[in-house]
C-alpha cells in the first residue's frame, strides 16, 4: 500500500511538472540577453533624459526672464517668480511641448514675423497655459 502511494505521487508530481513546463511561455522561461537593456544604455537613457529636461528648463527660464517677457507677465498681472516655480513642476512632456513653442516664438520675433503685441501674447498664453496646468493637478 505504501509503494502505491509513492508511485502515486511520483506520477501526480511528474504529471505536475509536465503541465508546468508546457503551460509556461517560453519568452518567460528562456530571455535572451538580447532583449535586455545594459545598465551602461540604462544610464545613458537616464543621463540623455536628464540633460533634455534641463535644457527644456533652461529654455523657458530664459524666455521668461527677457525684458519683453517681465513686462508681458507684468501686465498681466502675472506674478513671474509664480510662473517660474510653476515650470519646475511640470512633466518631461509638457516641458518639451511649450519649450519648443517658447523656442518658435523667439525665433519668430527674431526673424520679424512677429510683433511686439504679437511676443507679448505668446508670452502670457504660454505663462497661463503652465500656471493651468499646475493647477489641475
Amino acid at each position: 500500500m505504501m509503494h502505491s502511494n509513492a508511485k502515486q505521487l511520483v506520477r501526480s508530481l511528474t504529471a505536475a511538472a509536465l503541465v508546468a513546463a508546457f503551460a509556461i511561455p517560453q519568452s518567460l522561461v528562456a530571455q535572451t540577453p538580447e532583449h535586455l537593456v545594459s545598465p551602461s544604455e540604462l544610464q545613458k537613457t537616464v543621463v540623455d533624459a536628464s540633460q533634455k529636461q534641463q535644457q527644456n528648463l533652461d529654455t523657458l527660464k530664459k524666455f521668461f526672464s527677457s525684458e519683453q517677457a517681465q513686462q508681458a507677465l507684468k501686465s498681466a498681472h502675472m506674478n513671474p517668480q509664480r510662473v517660474e516655480k510653476a515650470v519646475a513642476s511640470l512633466s518631461d512632456a509638457e516641458l518639451a511641448q511649450l519649450a519648443s513653442r517658447a523656442t518658435k516664438a523667439q525665433t519668430d520675433f527674431a526673424a520679424g514675423s512677429f510683433s511686439n503685441r504679437d511676443l507679448l501674447l505668446v508670452v502670457v498664453a504660454i505663462a497661463a497655459l503652465i500656471l493651468i496646468i499646475v493647477a489641475v493637478r
